[in-house]
């Protein structure tokens, strides 16, 4: 894997473009059928003018039946136009958003991690409502557009009956959306922060959540959720600050929409009385300087929600933008091929160096915990290549040189805290479903009691991080899982510290029996295990210090008995 260039950023903007180009069908159709809606709704009033005028003049019945029919026709349309351009955009919307939800979670999938400073809680709250506030730009646009159609055609009808009419329509508005625009900005500041504090909150949880048990098993549950209160309370916090600011905004923009629409009717009753336009007139603009308000208010919320739009899109830039950690090479392992560690510097390692062969079954003896979790971190591919010393061989390849996913099918690394999916045991022991035989995998780990535990077997139901199993079931759950996979090279970290001594005896002989011929590493201090090896490297100091079998290095090596006895 080589050194990530640098890619070129993707900020919020951009990714606003990409939703509006690949939606603009939608919005074109969505945009004409809320455009002939906001129409409808304007000729409404300038219908019932026209009504008024020709009704007074002519009085007669004909007339009337005319009026009222294109009035019902104004109204089936104004229906008809908002039931189907809604329907569009929001399907729209809701398409949308399911696939800056799907991106972001693949950008946390990848087999390469990266190099985003966020954690999981705030990654989940970027994928659901960051994702859904920036899709909103889809139904924005056409409902921006829509309500400028219904307030020039308002302001040329006013114009028709008197242009200063139109001419007070027209300034208002731009008035009005000069101030909005301003205030906007703000609350896409203060929404960009709610939701960053937000998914702190959402983050802090997450972590409570992994970590429950070990805190009621020291008591340390009050304290964290202490922690998680503060982060909650600054969120709360910042929420105030919005809804108060978008209060304000809200407010401002009624009572400005509320003094345009007043100025109008005023300006209207003026010129009836001064006799410069006729009572139908008259009629419509008391008419459309009412009906003006539900575009005015619509208008002037769309700076609001393109702010938030924006700031949602700057936060999911955070996730998309950022570069992995590791660029993975174009070469492939040999297959079957052995390990090779070689002057490894990492952490608390300073210049591990050894060599599992092809089909050996071999134990790494940490006496310093943190070193073993190093150990695991570079053999997993957690950390990038590029960042530590030394170099580790797939088959005799360069571990840097190689595709990620000829890593991920070659060499897999069980970590000690394996993660439980919500399912069931079959579906936890073979997630990708290929139907591979697991039955072996099931013995091998010590998993058979928990299976005929259940009635419904394999198919018995794991809840969320397995809450419904114990902390013995989980981990070999885990390592059933590891086994079931086959891989030419498997490393195993700390398997058994969970279950009893008698069924870790059990489950060495087992795996030892089912790896035959396999390329396997143990990172473990069970004695079990470290017997069932066929050597055991002592890793002390960062550095290996000594090589030979569980039972001579018991009978040689004092430090060693010490280290590993139970």
């Amino acid at each position: 894997m080589k050194t990530p260039e640098t890619a070129r950023p993707r900020p919020g903007a951009a990714i606003l473009r990409t939703a509006l180009r690949r939606n603009i069908g939608a919005m074109i159709a969505g945009t004409v059928l809320m455009g002939l809606y906001q129409a409808a709704e304007t000729a409404f009033p300038i219908a019932l003018g026209l009504v008024v005028e020709h009704t007074m003049q002519d009085r007669s019945l004909g007339s009337l039946g005319v009026s009222i029919g294109s009035l019902a026709v104004i109204i089936t349309t104004v229906s008809l136009s908002w039931r189907f351009g809604m329907r569009v955009l929001q399907k729209a919307n809701t398409t949308e958003a399911h696939r800056w939800r799907v991106q972001v979670a693949a950008c946390g999938l990848q087999p390469v991690a990266r190099d985003v400073d966020l954690k999981s809680g705030e990654i989940l709250t970027v994928a659901t409502e960051d994702a859904d506030q920036t899709a909103d730009i889809i139904e924005v646009v056409p409902l921006l557009i829509s309500s400028l159609v219904a307030i020039v055609v308002a302001a040329l009808a006013l114009s028709l009956a008197d242009l200063r009419l139109g001419l007070l329509v027209i300034a208002g508005t731009v008035a009005i959306l000069s101030v909005l625009a301003v205030m906007s900005k703000r609350i896409g500041a203060s929404t960009q922060e709610q939701q960053a504090r937000v998914a702190r909150a959402g983050a802090k949880v997450a972590d409570l959540i992994i970590g429950l048990r070990p805190l009621h098993g020291f008591g340390g549950n009050h304290a964290a959720f202490g922690a998680y209160r503060k982060v909650s309370t600054d969120a709360k916090r910042q929420a105030i600050t919005v809804a108060r600011v978008n209060g304000t905004y809200a407010g401002t923009a009624l009572a400005l929409n509320a003094a345009l629409a007043t100025a109008v009717s005023l300006t209207a009753g003026w010129l009836a009385f001064e006799g410069r336009i006729t009572i139908g007139e008259l009629v419509m603009a008391v008419g459309l300087a009412q009906f003006i308000m539900e575009p005015l208010k619509m208008f002037s919320e769309m700076p609001k929600y393109v702010m938030m739009a924006r700031a949602s899109a700057e936060r999911m830039a955070l996730v998309l933008n950022a570069p992995p950690m590791a660029t993975p090479g174009p070469e492939r392992p040999e297959p079957g091929g052995a390990l090779e560690v070689d002057g490894v510097h990492h952490g608390t390692l300073q210049g591990v160096k050894f060599t599992v062969a092809a089909g050996e079954f071999v134990a790494v003896a940490a006496y310093q915990p943190r070193a073993a979790a190093d150990l695991a971190a570079v053999l997993a591919v957690n950390v990038a290549p590029q960042t530590y010393g030394g170099v580790v061989r797939v088959g005799g390849r360069e571990i840097g040189d190689l595709s990620i996913e000829a890593v991920r099918e070659h060499l897999l690394v069980n970590p000690y805290d394996g993660e439980i999916f919500a399912g069931t045991l079959r579906t936890n022991i073979d997630p990708s479903g290929s139907g591979r035989e697991i039955s072996e995998a099931v013995e091998a780990s010590m998993l058979t009691d928990v299976v005929a535990l259940h009635r419904e077997g394999l198919d018995h139901v794991v809840r969320d991080r397995g809450a419904n199993l114990s902390g013995g079931q989980r981990q070999r759950l885990s390592l059933a899982r590891a086994l079931a996979a086959d891989t030419d090279v498997l490393v195993l970290h700390d398997p058994t510290t969970a279950v009893d001594a008698v069924t870790e005896q059990l489950i060495a002989r087992n795996v030892a029996k089912l790896r035959r011929g396999r390329t396997t590493l143990v990172l473990t201090s069970s004695p079990a295990l470290l017997d069932a090896a066929d050597r055991v490297l002592v890793l002390d100091g960062g550095v290996i210090t000594a090589e030979d079998t569980h039972r001579n290095l018991l009978a040689g090596d004092e430090a060693y008995g010490l280290a590993v006895a139970r």
